[in-house]
């Protein structure tokens, strides 16, 4: 038995390598895997002002556009691209000269099971798709992607927040 497997993995492995290597250059090569271009100009600003979540036609449950909001704020913290980072409704943002706004809207939605993914690791994923959209003082768009967010082992279904959350702040990362 053990020689069979042996054999399997011998064969399968060298294809398997082979079929991966493209995936591996690619995003070394400065392509993006998700379908997104990267900016090619980096914008500078020294606040940035985060609004809470349009939830759009998707029945998001409220806890959700919390998290996103919490967890959105913490990431542009963490980031250290900005010197403030405002919460919406902050009169306080009214007098930065060169404040961004990062809006997020709701494109999809699918709340999964946190006992199925314990259980089995194919099925409960939940996920969630927004289109995150930042702006600068005067209207003009200076990002417009569509990022989505998952939790498919293991973890709170809100893990999905934290995830789409840690892409913005890699987008912003490279955009400011």
């Amino acid at each position: 038995m053990k020689h069979l497997i042996r054999a399997a993995v011998s064969t399968v492995l060298p294809i398997v390598l082979a079929c991966a290597s493209p995936l591996v250059v690619s995003p070394l090569s400065g392509e993006s895997g998700s379908g997104g271009s990267k900016s090619a100009q980096n914008f500078s600003a020294s606040s940035i002002q985060i609004q809470p979540m349009d939830p759009g036609d998707m029945p998001i449950p409220p806890e959700f556009g919390v998290a996103i909001y919490e967890n959105l704020i913490e990431q542009m913290e963490k980031t250290a691209k900005f010197q403030h980072v405002y919460r919406s409704g902050d009169k306080n943002a009214a007098n930065a000269s060169d404040l961004v706004t990062l809006r997020t809207t709701a494109q999809s939605f699918k709340k999964g099971s946190q006992k199925k993914r314990e259980v089995t690791t194919i099925a409960g994923s939940t996920s969630i798709t927004l289109k995150v959209h930042i702006t600068d003082h005067a209207g003009q768009t200076l990002v417009n992607r569509d990022v989505s967010g998952k939790v498919r082992f293991f973890g709170d279904n809100l893990g999905a927040t934290y995830d789409f959350s840690k892409k913005v702040a890699t987008i912003v990362r490279e955009t400011f």
